[in-house]
């Protein structure tokens, strides 16, 4: 023994790999590949990112007392009941942190956000992958993998990266199925997404039930991804827990401005919902024109569509192919997806460009 020895369930980690934003040859391209915000930021958000900058020396307000009250009042929740953190992935972690360790298990769907494994492993607790139903969540599987072990089960909702949704119902009847020490963890990174007026009923959950937490972001719909500002909701007692093992100056005072700036912005908030939908509804048809070459879209619900290829153009050849024409997207062999690739929603000209080289592939391939 030369030093310190990590335990063993930190080895069995495998770091999360985010989307690349360079081809192999090292030039910038087109990045479609981590579903950010192809419209950028709201200007009130920029602006009031700007104008916090003259604040640089001062710490952040640690109980983001501002930023509770004002996603309070937008949702109409209680300030007490809401953490935030870096990113949703913090609040994510916290979860595993405060309710799981060695030896408990963290069940997950099987084409499921990789964070899950990497926070049930980060604590010592045993993932636990539940089949799923044609890359959706799949509510018998899930509880059909729950055990005396069990203490955290996440669901994504839309799910990432597949784009599948559950209903409200779905999601009633999982946690109907779950003992009250079992937390149910929805993760809506990507709700803001969902078509219409549909609703999982996560957040009224979380406003009655003890067990349950609701994980929120503002790095997708409201295009602030690098300032990392997440929150969640859930019972107090639960809140309580997370509180006591959350990083006391998580989010900071320029990236709080922007994301109160960006709560208020409601129009720039609704074009960036139209443009998602009528650009994800083209891209899915556009994909299921290719149906007879084998690609397939799966229906999402989220601000990226997963693309599989079934055919003689494999996802691997087209993950290059876009890449040397200048597209960067999301190939997950990694993830159980070596033949899929999950693409974001662009701007019009992006989601049409991609489109147009798939087209081009699928014809070379044959």
């Amino acid at each position: 023994m030369t030093g310190p020895v990590p335990k063993p369930w930190i080895m069995e980690i495998a770091p999360y790999v985010p989307g690349r934003a360079t081809t192999d040859s090292g030039k910038k391209a087109i990045k479609l590949s981590s579903n950010e915000n192809p419209l950028g930021t709201s200007p009130a958000a920029r602006a009031a990112f700007e104008a916090a900058s003259g604040t640089l020396e001062r710490y952040p307000d640690a109980s983001a007392t501002d930023l509770r009250e004002s996603l309070a009042a937008r949702h109409g929740l209680d300030p007490a009941r809401i953490i935030y953190g870096n990113g949703s992935d913090e609040v994510l972690h916290l979860a595993a942190g405060a309710f799981a360790g060695p030896g408990d298990e963290v069940i997950f769907v099987k084409y499921g956000f990789a964070v899950y494994e990497i926070a049930a492993r980060r604590v010592g607790a045993v993932p636990v992958i539940a089949p799923d139903a044609d890359y959706a969540t799949d509510v018998d599987a899930i509880l059909a993998a729950v055990t005396d072990r069990t203490r955290i089960i996440y669901v994504a909702n839309p799910n990432n990266p597949t784009g599948t949704y559950a209903s409200k119902d779905e999601i009633a009847r999982l946690h109907a199925g779950l003992r009250p020490d079992i937390l149910l963890v929805l993760d809506h990174a990507y709700a803001e997404y969902i078509d219409g007026q549909n609703d999982d009923g996560g957040m009224a959950l979380a406003e009655t039930a003890s067990n349950v937490l609701v994980t929120r972001t503002f790095s997708k719909m409201y295009g602030l991804a690098a300032e990392r500002i997440g929150w969640g909701y859930g019972a107090p007692a639960l809140i309580e827990a997370m509180h006591r093992i959350r990083l006391p100056f998580s989010i900071t005072i320029a990236g709080t401005a922007a994301a109160l700036a960006a709560l208020g912005d409601t129009e720039f908030v609704e074009h960036t919902r139209t443009h998602n939908a009528e650009w994800r509804r083209w891209f899915s048809d556009e994909i299921a024109k290719l149906g007879n070459a084998g690609l397939r879209p799966v229906p999402s619900q989220a601000n990226f569509v997963l693309v599989l290829f079934e055919g003689a153009l494999t996802a691997e050849v087209a993950y290059k192919g876009l890449m040397e024409a200048g597209y960067i997207v999301r190939w997950l062999p990694g993830q159980g997806l070596p033949h899929g690739l999950r693409i974001t929603i662009g701007t019009e000209q992006e989601t049409r460009g991609v489109a147009g080289v798939l087209r081009d592939l699928v014809e070379r391939a044959g």
